[in-house]
């Protein structure tokens, strides 16, 4: 069904996330300039991984598709989706058409597929927040820290802490 329906197709617990609008420009470069900085200070071994595949978990029937993942090579050498919890870390830039999608659904539905860390970069407003440390609560698993910045300030994403100097913002 996917290679039929134009757009980016997510399924979360509660719903279908269709996104018509391809993202571009900003987005984009932000997810290229995130994932390369990274892979600058990252060891071999570990990609800062952008595109395909999708990250799925058939236990919860989520599925997801990051801007960026962090994750070792050996853990991308399997046919079809990604399994979740051999992330060591999700990025999103928020789309101008559904920040929701990012800031809120997603940061329900990453620590239920257990990402250990989500990170959030809106070019909207030049910020964003790294979420970690997933706990139990009464509604499901859900980060319990929460770290902010602002575009201009270094970010610490897992072990390595990039610049986000230079990040595009939408106009």
């Amino acid at each position: 069904m996917r290679e039929s329906v134009p757009g980016k197709l997510e399924i979360t617990r509660d719903a279908v996330v269709h996104d018509m609008v391809a993202p571009w420009g900003p987005h984009e470069l932000t997810a290229a300039r995130v994932s390369r900085r990274l892979e600058k200070v990252m060891p071999d071994g570990l990609l800062a991984h952008t595109g395909t595949p999708d990250v799925e978990d058939p236990n919860t029937g989520v599925l997801r598709h990051p801007d960026v993942i962090l994750i070792a090579e050996a853990d991308m050498e399997v046919e079809g989706s990604l399994d979740p919890r051999a992330l060591i870390a999700a990025i999103e830039v928020v789309s101008r058409s559904n920040p929701d999608n990012d800031w809120v659904g997603k940061m329900r539905d990453y620590p239920l597929l257990g990402i250990p860390v989500y990170v959030i970069f809106d070019p909207r407003a030049g910020e964003g927040t790294v979420l970690s440390d997933i706990h139990s609560t009464p509604s499901g698993p859900r980060y319990a820290t929460r770290k902010d910045f602002v575009y201009g300030e270094d970010v610490t994403i897992g072990d390595w802490t990039i610049s986000t100097e230079n990040l595009p913002r939408y106009p």
